[in-house]
């Protein structure tokens, strides 16, 4: 492995730990779903590298392009979702999303 491998591999394993730390801290909703896009950032930095490795760079880069939309379609609802709990209770605790119903 050459160095900026190594590089690329500690940074995204630094990404997904600091994601996860985040996601296992934090009762705010908004920081969980900015938690998850480091995460996912992270992983679409492994799978682009994963395929520089094996060759089939653009294969890799359709994966990431559909894995973008999708984790962008999720960070939308999410955030309605934040959005209408801070609406309705005042504050963006998670505790308040077991209240909702409909």
């Amino acid at each position: 492995m050459t160095g900026i491998s190594v590089a690329i591999l500690v940074t995204a394993l630094l990404l997904i730990f600091s994601g996860m730390y985040c996601l296992m801290r934090t009762r705010n909703v908004i920081r969980i779903i900015l938690a998850i896009e480091v995460s996912m950032k992270a992983i679409t930095l492994l799978l682009v590298f994963a395929g520089r490795i094996n060759g089939n760079i653009a294969l890799a880069q359709s994966f990431v392009v559909t894995m973008i939309v999708a984790e962008v379609m999720v960070a939308v609802v999410a955030a309605g979702i934040a959005i209408s709990v801070y609406r309705r209770y005042g504050s963006m605790e998670i505790d308040n999303l077991t209240k909702l119903s409909g």
